[in-house]
């Protein structure tokens, strides 16, 4: 157990309405859960994970309510899931998720962001060899035994466990797993009571790529872009 890297986070939010962004987000995930395993949490894992991450985000529950509700009806437009691959400013990895129901709206967008912000879309492939797909699970550190809670979750699935830091610099504790053990440790942590911040899927740098700090801000001004369109997700990258 110690510390545990994550990338560089983007501060240049006070553009715009941070936590409306996140709720649409999590709204997605809700509306493509119940798509693909229906309404019902108890047995679908990529809802009760969504669901976390509405709770973390202290997403108010009548519009949980209402994401669930849109997205079991006939009319409720259908999300795909898109990964973009490019190279940021100064060479940096990047990788972009989308959820749209416009393809070519969405692709459109992303290639202007990144050419706008000196940057190269890539073709599928060109950049995603360079990350890991982990399931990654925040948690606040309170009452934790991180040494115990590692020995004890090591059989289900556990790669990494260490100490991280929220958006504004607050701790928390970061698990990781292969992303094909995600739901096996998800139950694990369920089966405990343990409060989670977040359970996401993630894009993880194997190498991290360091920059003076000019350098550095010119790529999260490229991350601050593309995290601003309605369709993007989530942006990972190797900025250290």
């Amino acid at each position: 157990m110690g510390r545990i890297f994550e990338t560089r986070k983007a501060t240049m939010f006070a553009r715009w309405n941070k936590m409306a962004k996140v709720f649409t987000r999590i709204a997605k995930d809700i509306a493509i859960a119940v798509k693909a395993g229906g309404p019902s949490p108890d047995g679908n894992p990529a809802l009760r994970r969504a669901l976390q991450n509405a709770r973390g985000a202290n997403m108010p529950k009548d519009k949980v309510e209402a994401a669930i509700k849109r997205a079991s009806g006939q009319d409720q437009q259908a999300y795909e899931v898109v990964i973009y691959e490019g190279y940021g400013p100064h060479g940096v990895p990047v990788v972009v998720e989308t959820a749209t129901d416009n393809v070519v709206r969405t692709v459109a967008n992303v290639r202007v962001a990144f050419k706008n912000h000196g940057g190269n879309m890539g073709t599928a492939g060109s950049v995603a060899f360079q990350f890991q797909k982990m399931g990654v699970f925040r948690l606040p550190p309170e009452g934790l035994d991180l040494d115990a809670l590692e020995l004890d979750l090591i059989d289900h699935g556990l790669e990494e466990l260490g100490e991280g830091t929220g958006e504004k610099g607050e701790r928390q504790v970061v698990i990781r797993c292969a992303f094909q053990d995600f739901g096996r440790l998800q139950a694990a942590i369920e089966a405990r009571g343990l409060h989670v911040l977040s359970a996401e899927s993630e894009f993880v740098p194997q190498t991290p790529v360091t920059l003076p700090e000019e350098q550095a801000h010119e790529v999260l001004e490229l991350v601050d872009s593309l995290e601003q369109d309605e369709d993007v997700q989530r942006v990972f990258h190797a900025l250290g």
